[in-house]
Order: C-alpha cells, then structure tokens, then sequence
C-alpha cells in the first residue's frame, strides 16, 4: 500500500517504510526530528517543472503530465518502491501545504500502476 502525508503531521504506527519525496529539505524541520527511512530525490520533480508548477505557469494537469515523463526516466527507482509497497506500507512524505494537487499525489499514483 502507499500513502502520502506532509511531513508536518506526526509519524503514525501504520505509516510504515516513510520515504522523503522532496527534492529541498522542508523549511522548519529538523533532520533529526524527521522519522524517515530514505529520502528519495530522483523520484521528486525537476528544479524547472517545481518552479514552474509553484509559479503558476503550469497547472496541475501539464504538471502531472510533465511530472510522469521525467518519472518515466527513473523507472528502476520507482520498480524498486513499487515492489516494497507490495510488501509493506510505504508513506511519501512531503512538504507541500496543498494535500489535494501536489507531486507526491502524482508519484503515488504512478508507483500504483508500475
């Protein structure tokens, strides 16, 4: 199974292999008051496609699109959780204050189906 949850909410029992899904480390978080178990940056956006999406010059829709092409590049990174959630829960943290429209949303959803 995966999930996503900010990393601002607590580390809950059912969260399982947690996995860091940003490219920056989130503001106001202190690595060692972070429980996670890998930070995975080759599976987060590009720095142009982040700036891009936060800027408003892309919506939501070209993001994600934009988004799983690059993921597409990664894809043996992605087999690799893909097959541990399989196993366990695996949980994407992320830093990003909207939980409706963001990349580990649009990550998740590619792990799914890979």
């Amino acid at each position: 199974m995966i999930q996503c949850k900010r990393v601002y909410e607590q580390a809950g029992p059912g969260d399982g292999y947690r996995v860091l899904v940003d490219k920056l480390w989130p503001r106001g978080v202190k690595k060692t008051d972070l429980a996670y178990d890998e930070w995975c940056k080759a599976l987060t956006p590009s720095n142009e496609l982040r700036k891009a999406f936060h800027s408003e010059t892309i919506d939501f829709s070209a993001f994600s699109q934009a988004y799983r092409e690059e993921l597409a590049r990664h894809a043996d990174e992605g087999m690799r959780l893909a097959a541990l959630a399989k196993k366990q829960t695996v949980t994407l943290l992320y830093g990003a204050k909207n939980t409706e429209q963001n990349h580990a949303l649009v990550l998740a959803d590619w792990l799914r189906h890979l």
